[in-house]
């Protein structure tokens, strides 16, 4: 029985979307992707939301406007995808890595000692889907001593006058914290809709504006708007009507924004999405009931007092194994043609920051979770007996390999 990863979720009303977007004449940023904020700020609960390119080029955008420099700092986990850096050294700031706890998520306490007068923003990471503790990070900003040390370097962070907090909820949407949708507990947040995600647009990302006064997040959300259409006073949509030929660039805006094409998939899946992740929350409790009969099993944190998960990646941990037993158990897994992943190989283990002067001693957990981390296949389209597959199969690999001389 072959297994893929993480295909997207297509049906019909997905495929009809995309036919209605071909047909319309239009398949740029237009219709469709108003219609997708809309969508994602009613499910979050945001002041207001941004499609853009890409999860990577939406940070860029908001680290940009907040102004920082080759003096500042941005807290980022070392447990995580290397977007989260990229986007902080695409925006001219110095990447400042912590180290995690253990529900895989950025360490408070690792960030309360990390913060210096340089500190202009904190990237948290919901890993798999599961939310960050947010108000111990939102607290942690708004604390006079820390407030005191905040020394900005631009209007936007005189503003604000504290740290921002940027949350990397690539995996997140539609995870929960304290019964609210994730999406509005921070300054920013930005979802991903790669191809892999739990709604996807091909590309694509959505940023949630939920800044506090004095700024005005609608007023946000339309300079956020210019600035992804290289800050051209009219979108290409508006631009193409009858007699609607003028505009005007009014500053130094970039190229990210999504197109109608893309928008109109993550519509259809957005319409449907409380269908989508009960069917992602079935195939995760299933794991979590199965493997809890074995004690080499660590189930990854998936519902607790005030979180749930998105149900975005179920992250087994297999205690006691090396990480070459870790890699013979996917070998095994593969065998099958069941298809796992791991998420993630933390970046001071690659060959880019390892450059840099990054160090994986300075960051154990991160390292231990990494070591023992199998990340199995979740979405909508697993039914029943593929799970049971999924789970025959990964308990023989364990079988098999604890067995073996590694």
């Amino acid at each position: 029985m072959k297994i893929p990863f993480s295909p997207p979720y297509i049906d019909e009303s997905v495929i009809n979307e995309v036919n209605d977007s071909l047909r319309s004449g239009w398949i740029t940023t237009g219709p469709k992707v108003r219609a997708l904020e809309n969508e994602i700020k009613q499910l979050t609960g945001s002041q207001a939301v941004l499609g853009v390119n890409s999860w990577t080029s939406g940070a860029i955008l908001m680290l940009r406007w907040l102004g920082v420099g080759a003096e500042d700092e941005v807290i980022i986990p070392a447990y995580t995808y290397c977007a989260t850096a990229m986007a902080v050294m695409w925006a001219g700031a110095k990447v400042v890595m912590v180290d995690s706890g253990e529900d895989f998520n950025i360490s408070v306490d690792a960030i309360r000692k990390a913060i210096t007068p340089h500190t202009k923003a904190i990237l948290p990471v919901d890993i798999a889907g599961y939310p960050c503790d947010y108000n111990a990070i939102m607290s942690l900003v708004q604390e006079p001593e820390i407030k005191a040390m905040f020394q900005p370097t631009s209007a936007v962070q005189a503003q604000l006058g504290r740290i921002l907090v940027l949350n990397d909820s690539a995996h997140s949407l539609g995870a929960k914290y304290h019964g609210e949708r994730s999406g509005k507990q921070t300054d920013i947040t930005i979802f991903s809709l790669h191809a892999v995600k739990n709604i996807t647009t091909a590309e694509g990302g959505a940023i949630c504006f939920n800044m506090p006064e004095p700024f005005d997040n609608e007023q946000l959300f339309k300079d956020m708007r210019l600035m992804t259409l290289n800050c051209q006073t009219k979108d290409a949509f508006t631009k193409s009507q009858a007699g609607g030929w003028r505009y005007d660039i009014v500053g130094r805006g970039m190229k990210i924004n999504m197109a109608d094409i893309n928008a109109a998939i993550g519509l259809a899946q957005i319409r449907q999405y409380d269908r989508l992740l009960s069917e992602r929350k079935r195939i995760c409790m299933a794991y979590s009931k199965a493997f809890s009969a074995y004690d080499w099993a660590i189930l990854p944190p998936l519902v607790r007092e005030g979180y749930e998960t998105s149900y975005h990646v179920y992250a087994l941990r297999i205690k006691g194994f090396s990480e070459a037993q870790r890699d013979a158990m996917i070998n095994e897994i593969a065998k099958s043609e069941v298809a796992v992943n791991v998420h993630f190989v933390p970046l001071p283990l690659l060959t880019y920051y390892k450059q840099l002067g990054y160090d994986i001693a300075d960051y154990p957990n991160a390292h231990r979770h990494y070591i023992h981390e199998i990340s199995l296949p979740v979405y909508p389209q697993l039914d029943d007996e593929k799970v049971a597959f999924v789970i025959k199969t990964v308990i023989a690999a364990y079988e098999a390999v604890s067995k073996q001389n590694i």
